[in-house]
């Protein structure tokens, strides 16, 4: 992206993220009273605020931004902890028109001096009452603490912002080594609509949990956008990422909507036990993040009795492929395009702009006029030609599509094993294993031996209460998958390695292969 696109272009009309999710129900008077926010902390004592409350927390952060020799859509990150102070701190800098950059907690100073520097943030906002970093001050870019900005009361004039103006970034994986910045305009929101129709299903009288943590853009997007855009009461949880506290939740507070990512239905499940808790007001769960295996949805729906609906998305985007009480679902995929999304398959490798058969495996594409696609990536000009085919945006899935529009996700492009001639799709083959008795999870990466030969390695995780033999996973194999999907090699896990908000991270088993075998 380059100084140009942030220019307000013919297209672009008044819009500000905050204020439409928010204001509208502040400023109501039949709705202002009502609750909007729970925050429960790690010991199960809940904070309340109500929709006037909230917007009044957003405005004084916002107002005490503005009073900062800033200039409007300037950077701004946020190294906060998993706290109420970080939603209110979000929605303060978009309402102030700035550019939030919502921080992992777990990024190390190193980590966020590079997206400072890359970035050109001006600030950054840090809780000084529970810091990050012992006495860490980063240089060249002001510190403000999140308290001296919640301390302002004076009210001052805020910018007019623009639908194609930045509203925040994201930063994420880049395909160099360092990460690149996912720029999202205010009109990004205008999208979120569509999700809604196609997947969330919120209104104004659901309770909502999502059990991510507010750096994540799942978390930012369907636990506080959505469910403020729609009228919803949000709750978010503080505490240790410890599965056995979801149900209790569920069941104390009445949700409704529960969205988190698979692994956590699945430690649910392991870890809890549905039948002995009354989940009678949940409607349904939302699951996005990585692909959902059918036997996960089916223990899920048989268990706790409530539908299971999933959504594909990517940073870029969000999610904007999903099942819902709208949209049938189909064991195995993840859904049909949201209703307003142009989306088609594109060939691999090539230049065509001309949509693959049915059925056919290539490259999934939405089309560039979506409006919850990106602005673009923060000064990459060259990396961001490589996701564009003409009026198509390619974030690198791979997938096909039936004659039903249902979507069958075959894995990232960059996640494909290239073994021995072979092109090898990790979820296709991870989800044939997991449907066996025995095994909790399965991670199917790829290993270079030498330049020119790469092994295919199950990293596997038992289920409860049972032993892994892997002579009788590897006759499950021959039955079920073709001889050259079947893994080469088995390893026993206790447990995979997962991001805290639970995404599976296959680099960190190569790594650790890598540096054990001296690779």
């Amino acid at each position: 992206m380059n100084k140009k696109k942030q220019m307000v272009n013919k297209k672009s009309t008044k819009l500000n993220l905050a204020e439409y999710c928010i204001k509208r129900w502040a400023e109501s008077d039949t709705d202002k009273n009502r609750t909007a926010f729970t925050f429960v902390d790690g010991e199960n004592k809940d904070t309340q605020w109500t929709y006037a409350e909230v917007w009044e927390e957003t405005l004084q952060i916002a107002y005490s931004l503005a009073a900062l020799s800033l200039e409007q859509g300037d950077r701004i990150l946020l190294r906060l902890p998993h706290n109420p102070d970080h939603a209110f701190a979000f929605f303060g800098a978009v309402a102030a028109g700035l550019a939030p950059i919502p921080l992992s907690p777990q990024l190390t100073p190193n980590e966020v001096e590079i997206i400072a520097a890359d970035s050109g943030a001006k600030c950054i906002l840090i809780d000084s009452m529970n810091p990050l970093d012992d006495a860490v001050t980063f240089e060249n870019i002001k510190n403000i603490s999140i308290q001296q900005m919640k301390s302002n009361s004076v009210e001052i004039p805020l910018p007019t912002t623009y639908s194609e103006e930045p509203a925040f970034f994201v930063y994420t994986s880049g395909t160099t080594s360092r990460p690149k910045g996912v720029v999202h305009a205010h009109r990004s929101v205008l999208g979120r609509e569509l999700v809604r129709e196609g997947w969330l299903d919120f209104n104004t009288s659901d309770i909502t949990l999502h059990a991510g943590t507010i750096n994540w853009t799942y978390t930012l997007g369907v636990g506080l956008m959505d469910a403020w855009r729609w009228g919803s009461h949000a709750v978010l949880a503080g505490g240790e990422p410890n599965p056995q506290k979801w149900l209790p939740l569920i069941e104390r507070l009445k949700v409704t909507i529960f969205a988190a990512v698979p692994t956590v239905f699945r430690q649910i499940l392991k870890y809890g036990t549905p039948e002995s808790h009354d989940l009678k007001e949940l409607r349904h769960v939302l699951c996005a993040g990585e692909p959902l295996p059918s036997t996960l949805r089916e223990e899920w729906t048989d268990r706790c009795k409530t539908p299971m609906y999933e959504s594909l998305g990517m940073t870029e985007i969000s999610t904007y492929i999903s099942n819902g009480p709208r949209v049938p679902v189909v064991p195995g995929s993840p859904g049909q395009p949201q209703i307003g999304r142009k989306v088609v398959i594109l060939e691999p490798d090539s230049e065509s702009t001309e949509p693959l058969p049915t059925g056919t495996v290539g490259m999934l594409a939405v089309h560039r006029s979506d409006p919850g696609l990106m602005i673009g990536y923060w000064q990459r000009p060259d990396e961001e030609k490589t996701v564009y085919r003409g009026d198509w945006f390619i974030g690198g899935d791979l997938a096909s599509m039936d004659e039903h529009s249902n979507i069958w996700f075959n894995g990232r492009s960059d996640d494909i094993i290239k073994s021995f001639g072979f092109r090898l799709s990790p979820p296709e083959i991870e989800s044939t294993i997991a449907k066996h008795p025995s095994v909790n999870e399965v991670a199917i990466i790829g290993l270079s031996i030498d330049a020119q030969k790469t092994i295919v390695v199950a990293c596997v995780t038992a289920s409860t209460d049972n032993e892994l033999n892997f002579e009788t996973l590897k006759e499950f194999c021959e039955v079920n998958l073709a001889k050259y999907k079947q893994p080469h090699e088995w390893i026993e896990y206790k447990e995979l390695p997962r991001t805290r908000n639970g995404k599976l991270q296959r680099n960190e088993l190569v790594k650790e292969l890598i540096r054990e075998r001296n690779l």
